[in-house]
C-alpha cells in the first residue's frame, strides 16, 4: 500500500529541490546592486519597526482591503464557471444575482472615491 505513494513522494521530492536549486541560482547569479530606494518600505507606505502609534495612510489598507474582497469574489466564479453547461437555472440566476450585487458595489466604490489615490 505505501508503494502507492512513491509517485507522491518522488513529486513532492523534485519540487522542493527544483525549487531549491532555482533560488540558489538566482542568488548567484542574479545582481547585488542594493541601493537606498531598493531598500526603504514600498509595502505599507512607512518604516518598520518605528512608533507603532504613528499615524498612517488608510487608502493603502482600504485598498488592499478592496482588493481581497474582489479577487475572494472572482474565486466563487471559477466553481460556477465549470459547471456552468450542467447547472440548472436556480445556478444561473443565484450567480446572476451574485454579480449584480458585485457590480452594484463597485459602482458604489468608484463613485464614493475609494480607487482614487490622491
Amino acid at each position: 500500500m505505501l508503494a502507492n505513494y512513491l509517485p507522491v513522494l518522488v513529486f513532492i521530492l523534485v519540487g522542493i529541490v527544483a525549487g531549491a536549486v532555482l533560488l540558489f541560482l538566482g542568488y548567484i547569479l542574479g545582481p547585488q546592486r542594493p541601493s537606498d530606494e531598493k531598500l526603504s518600505a514600498f509595502e505599507c507606505g512607512f518604516e518598520a519597526f518605528e512608533d507603532a502609534r504613528r499615524k498612517f495612510d488608510v487608502r493603502y489598507y482600504l485598498v488592499a482591503i478592496l482588493f481581497i474582497l474582489f479577487d475572494l469574489e472572482i474565486a466563487f466564479m471559477f466553481p460556477w464557471a465549470v459547471v456552468y453547461k450542467e447547472m440548472s437555472a436556480f445556478g444561473f440566476w443565484s450567480m446572476l444575482v451574485f454579480l449584480v450585487i458585485l457590480t452594484v458595489g463597485f459602482v458604489y466604490e468608484w463613485k464614493k472615491g475609494a480607487l482614487e489615490w490622491e
